[in-house]
């Protein structure tokens, strides 16, 4: 550790206002981040690959859920959840999967950045397994094709698909969801924080009821995924 009580020359203390936000230390180069956290081992490294497996195909059939990362060309970054009925995400060929866009706040963030910087990163669970698919590569966005007649749902054609040619794949061990206890319906504890309703109220719409915005968050609001 240096004089300010950082691990290393390339370290540096970062400095705030005061409480728990004083007097971190920074990892600043690779060879410091591998002496705290060790070296990768071989198969960790080796287990990337640029083109679908049929076990990755297997999986994506089977995934009804996935994160999108993406960041624009300044680095601000965006993850955005996906979900519709398992099997999604469709596989074009060995390297390219097209994933549809369903209604949702209109923000787009994630399309903007795709706009401004193509690569993407994935990351595809199935319910139940501690362990994932990851998926990096480049975008493009696609208003029409063939296979948009595949990603119909109750005869709602998505607007657009998010296209990725893949780059790097690699499927990704269980340990976080097993430390999480994710799976396990007895960790779970929704009512621990304010419903949907209640934090729109607070953060979001103040000028509207309660009663209002549980009643558009009801029943109605789960009619209303694929549009309508």
């Amino acid at each position: 550790m240096n004089e300010t009580g950082a691990h290393g020359s390339s370290a540096e203390q970062l400095g705030s206002t005061g409480g728990e936000t004083t007097g971190f230390t920074e990892v600043t180069d690779a060879q410091e981040l591998h002496e705290l956290i060790g070296t990768p081992l071989r198969r960790t490294l080796d287990k990337e690959r640029s083109t679908l497996h049929e076990l990755d195909r297997q999986w994506l059939a089977r995934s009804p859920f996935c994160l999108v990362a993406t960041s624009d060309e300044h680095g601000n970054c965006d993850v955005s959840p996906k979900g519709d009925p398992p099997g999604f995400t469709l596989v074009l060929d060995e390297s390219t999967i097209a994933l549809p866009e369903r209604p949702g706040n209109r923000r787009a963030d994630g399309f903007h950045n795709v706009l401004r910087n193509p690569h993407v990163g994935l990351l595809y669970m199935i319910p139940g397994r501690g362990d994932t698919l990851r998926i990096n590569g480049r975008a493009r966005i696609a208003t029409d094709a063939p296979f948009f007649e595949r990603m119909e749902v109750g005869g709602h054609r998505p607007a657009l698909a998010l296209v990725v040619e893949t780059e790097q794949i690699f499927h990704h061990c269980a340990k976080s969801f097993m430390r999480a206890d994710l799976w396990n319906p007895e960790s779970w504890n929704p009512a621990a924080v304010d419903s949907r309703p209640r934090i729109a109220k607070t953060l979001e719409s103040p000028e509207k009821s309660l009663a209002e915005l549980e009643q558009y968050y009801g029943e109605s609001y789960a009619a209303k995924l694929y549009g309508g």
